[in-house]
């Protein structure tokens, strides 16, 4: 393998939409969500691993996920856990990731990963993630990986590459927001826009020239920083400056900015596996299209639901359709598909209360 490859597993998130298995204690990535045996971040860690050496792998997390990742993730070691005093999103802990790593190997290429997202086809994925490598390798870039539309998602963000670049690897015009369902529409249509699935290739050269040239306050704060890093000091300099730091995205921070942003339309099938209906989506169904995790059932009457609990408990429904049946612990979730999007400020709601 070569050693001069890195990933950046994004593994801090709460995965709130996914309430009530998902949690702040124990979020979505810890979770096998498909019954496959294996949870998110293990198979993430797995499929990167085939290209990536393992020790190459690190995983950027909130302090309170370590233990779960050590249990998890046996074959990782404390140092390659980067552990975020404050959460903070995702602009300062890949500079701050990015700088390690440069510090271990200036002739590092990375990739940044989401740890719960779920890929099918690992063959075409790790073939995509060979390609982005070697332009990356080649050139000052910063590169994306996108996912062809399949319908007018109004939960992704999207990228707008040049119509007229005929290149397996397109230049990017534009990066844009979440639409409403008639944008996403046209951009269905137009045929160059690609889901934003929030995949990153670049060396650690053309990040850090990137971050030095657009966010320049903050790759100060990080770079004083830069003698502690990998040494026993570089804790209490993360403690007490990692949270002064400011609270952006890469997105806002660096890719909308940059001019030398490209992106490759991906060749796998992907699903962000944000919530309960995109979890649906990918689960077998019964013959009335109901999705099934664990659960015993009867059912009647009933179609196009997802249950699922904890163990085997035995469910029985009559007369439900499109709805999101959910048991965990203490808590029982019984809510409509179409309102799914409502989960998160349902949790935040019953936090306050």
């Amino acid at each position: 393998m070569n050693k001069n490859y890195y990933a950046i597993l994004m593994a801090g998130g709460v995965g709130s939409r996914f309430w009530p298995v998902s949690t702040t204690d124990f979020p979505k990535q810890f979770h096998d969500m498909l019954g496959t045996g294996e949870t998110l971040i293990q198979k993430t860690f797995s499929r990167l691993s085939q290209l990536i050496p393992k020790e190459n792998i690190l995983i950027l997390t909130n302090e309170s996920y370590n233990d779960i990742i050590l249990e998890q993730l046996p074959q990782v070691k404390q140092d390659q856990i980067i552990l975020e005093p404050a959460m903070r999103n995702t602009a300062p802990c890949i500079l701050y990731a990015s700088l390690k790593i440069k510090k271990q190997n200036p002739e590092a290429v990375m990739v940044v990963a989401p740890s719960d997202h779920w890929i099918e086809d690992e063959v075409q994925f790790v073939s995509n993630l060979q390609n982005a490598f070697n332009f990356c390798e080649m050139q000052d870039t910063l590169m994306t990986l996108g996912i062809l539309p399949t319908f007018p998602n109004t939960g992704y963000g999207y990228i707008e590459f040049d119509k007229l670049d005929s290149r397996p690897i397109k230049k990017v015009v534009q990066f844009r927001e979440k639409p409403d369902y008639a944008t996403a529409r046209k951009f269905v249509q137009s045929r160059n826009y690609l889901w934003n699935a929030g995949i990153f290739i670049w060396s650690v050269q053309s990040i850090l020239k990137a971050f030095e040239k657009y966010q320049p306050e903050m790759y100060a704060q990080f770079m004083n920083g830069y003698d502690a890093y990998n040494t026993p000091s570089e804790k209490e300099y993360i403690r007490e400056n990692y949270p002064n730091a400011e609270n952006i995205s890469i997105d806002y921070a660096v890719m909308e900015n940059a001019q030398n942003v490209y992106v490759q339309p991906a060749t796998f099938d992907w699903n962000d596996l944000g919530t309960w209906g995109s979890l649906y989506d990918k689960l077998p169904k019964d013959e009335q299209e109901n999705a099934v995790v664990n659960a015993s059932v009867f059912l009647e009457n009933a179609s196009n639901n997802i249950i699922r609990t904890e163990g085997k408990k035995l469910v029985v429904i009559d007369g439900l359709k499109d709805f999101i049946v959910v048991d965990k612990n203490d808590v029982l979730l019984i809510y409509p598909k179409s309102k799914e999007q409502d989960i998160k400020a349902v949790v935040a709601k019953l936090k306050k209360d």
